[in-house]
Parts: C-alpha cells; structure tokens; sequence
C-alpha cells in the first residue's frame, strides 16, 4: 500500500478530468461567423477566461506527475505502468486542449483585427460617398463661365 498514490491523487484525477470534459465542449462549440465585434470580444473574454483556469489547473496536474512519479519508484512494474498509462492520456489531452485553445485566441484576435479594419474601411467609404453625392447634386455651371468649370473640373 506505501507504492499507491495518495486518496489525494484520485481526487485530483477526477477534478482534472471534469476540467478537461468541460473545456473540450466548450472548444467544440461549432464556431460561427460573427459580423459584430461586440459578441467577439465577449467570445475572446471566454477564451482567456478558460486559459487562466487552465494555468490554475496546471499546479493539480505537476501534482500528478509527481506522485506517478513516486509511485513508479516504489510500486510493482504492472502497478507503475497503469498510473504512467493514465498519466499520458491526460497529458495528451492536456496538451491537445492547450493548443487548440492558443489557436481559438489567435484566429479570433485575427478575425477582430480584420474587423476593425473593415469596418474601419467602410466608415471611410461611406463618408466619401457622402461626399461624392454632394458634390454631383451641386448645380452645373454655366457653360460661359470657364473659371467655375475649371474649379468644378479640379473637384472631381
């Protein structure tokens, strides 16, 4: 019994695994385009929110590796195999949620950029047509008078 890992161990197993289950459905939430840069922002807020629990939850994971790591110096090798076997499916998917989560924070800071951009873009663009519309509901001037022309023909 001094080779198995602690009732702590077990506790954390589960803890981590919950954490783990979670996490991965909410990644997997089908992503959808998104045109306002309200909900985004909000998405973004989630997603860092998840990586600081993910830092948090860093601390029970090194726990696990050490106490594997103590067992596998004292337990039976079939004993000390299960525990490392256990401990890299969770590595496993530790690692595999990490990335995806890094990858969901980039892509969308990306996507918010191009956003911002474009609609940035498009402000400009209206205020130009604004001023296009203006201008070509001005009154033409007269044919004689070619100081106006001229002045009319540097606007456009």
């Amino acid at each position: 019994f001094d080779s198995l890992p602690p009732e702590r161990y077990r506790e954390t197993v589960s803890t981590i695994l919950v954490w783990i289950q979670q996490s991965e459905t909410k990644l997997s939430m089908p992503q959808v385009a998104v045109a306002e840069y309200e909900i985004m922002e909000q998405r973004l807020r989630e997603l860092k929110a998840l990586q600081s629990s993910l830092q948090e939850q860093e601390k029970g994971l090194n726990y696990l590796s050490t106490t594997v790591e103590d067992v596998s110096r004292k337990a039976p090798a079939e004993v000390s195999q299960k525990y490392r076997s256990e401990m890299e499916v969770i590595l496993g998917r530790w690692k595999k949620l990490s990335a995806q989560l890094a990858e969901h924070c980039q892509k969308l800071e990306e996507r918010m950029t191009k956003l911002q951009r474009f609609q940035n873009d498009t402000k400009t663009l209206k205020k130009w047509m604004a001023e296009v519309d203006v201008f070509l509901k001005e009154e033409w001037p007269a044919l004689g008078d070619s100081e106006a022309l001229e002045k009319q023909l540097d606007q456009c």
